[in-house]
């Protein structure tokens, strides 16, 4: 009989010998198939297997079980935001966290600094209930909101630099730090007039200009303000490219510090899957992609690719609407091919790395 590999069940035994589009040997008949062998199967681009009849007492093998081996910690989340208290919870923390950044940029107006027993105060409660909640796509998702872009942007960044900081595996303490970093590493902002920030058409020259300085303003008071400086080299630092085309120097390479590559990297994510006054949002999915192309270029690649990483298991379970207008479920990422995961529409499943004809547009929960 002939199955999709989503219906393998634990004992199943090949009834055919498998061969690779190259020719090679996978699986020989007679094997029976575990766990690990649907992740081989996918990873030969093989949909459709040939077993033999089944006996009563095989049983599905769990596809979350499957995600979960080839993700192991970076799998679907066992518990998502999910319960109506959990939800308005979070949703407070996120609002008030965005009133306190309002605060700390009247602060940078009026002194010059910002108080760190404020930003601790702003931003720890939101980190606390984020730091056991893995899905962070439906984390996204739902935070977001109509607040003033820059503020509700440096809340974003903050927990997305947080996340990045502990998938690269920074101790606790300087997980914190990069989530500080994040947090203010647009501080500088307050400083330039709201008609340039808002502005929905083109920046003239002299207005990018204006734009490109809160930078060297944010530095200038972080430095004011902590002796730490992963904070102020990351206000000064997360627009500079690895190829020399960011800003305000145009550093290279190594002359980047790590924490500004892993902001840099959460600040561009962040901006793109935001409202902003001159464009809509886009798509989490699709911003991914860009990430993954900018990591040949400004982005620093093993950052990039480790962020994609921990990201695409989250997309798992959520709806997806397919390029000819049909939507259906993400139900398996797949290890090479990053951005064509297994979909099933209906009692349908489709490989979006064998159907190339076809990707996806927009997922949501």
């Amino acid at each position: 009989m002939r199955v999709h590999v989503t219906q393998i069940r634990d004992g199943d035994r090949l009834s055919k010998d498998i061969f690779n589009h190259h020719g090679l040997l996978v699986l020989s008949a007679g094997t029976a198939i575990k766990e690990r062998d649907i992740a081989l199967f996918l990873r030969h681009h093989m949909d459709m297997i040939d077993i033999e009849a089944r006996e009563n007492n095989t049983f599905m093998i769990p596809l979350t079980a499957v995600m979960d081996k080839n993700f192991g910690d970076e799998g679907q989340p066992d518990n998502p935001v999910q319960s109506l208290q959990s939800r308005q919870s979070m949703l407070l923390s996120y609002k008030e966290a965005i009133s306190g950044v309002e605060t700390l940029f009247s602060d940078a107006i009026a002194h010059g600094i910002v108080k760190d027993k404020q930003v601790e105060q702003t931003i720890m409660p939101i980190i606390q209930q984020i730091e056991n909640e893995r899905d962070v796509v439906s984390l996204l998702l739902m935070l977001d909101s109509q607040d003033d872009y820059t503020c509700q942007h440096s809340v974003q960044v903050g927990m997305l630099a947080f996340y990045l900081a502990k998938w690269l595996h920074y101790e606790d303490v300087d997980a914190m730090r990069i989530c500080k970093a994040g947090f203010l590493h647009d501080i500088g902002k307050a400083h330039i007039d709201k008609d340039i920030l808002n502005k929905p058409d083109r920046l003239t020259a002299e207005e990018f200009e204006a734009i490109k300085r809160h930078t060297i303003s944010g530095y200038e008071v972080i430095r004011q303000s902590y002796e730490d400086e992963w904070l102020s080299l990351a206000a000064l630092q997360h627009h500079e490219r690895l190829d020399g085309s960011g800003y305000p120097y145009g550093l290279i390479d190594e002359n980047i510090h790590p924490v500004s590559r892993i902001v840099a990297i959460v600040d561009v994510y962040s901006a793109m899957t935001s409202n902003r006054s001159y464009r809509k949002k886009q798509d989490l999915f699709t911003v991914l992609k860009e990430l993954y192309h900018m990591s040949f270029s400004g982005l620093d690649p093993t950052l990039t690719h480790t962020f994609i990483r921990n990201m695409l298991p989250n997309f798992i379970h959520k709806q997806a609407r397919l390029n000819d207008g049909r939507t259906g479920l993400i139900v398996m990422t797949h290890q090479t091919e990053f951005f064509r995961p297994l979909v099933q529409i209906d009692n349908q499943f489709i490989d979006l790395s064998s159907t190339r004809e076809l990707f996806i547009e927009q997922v949501y929960v």
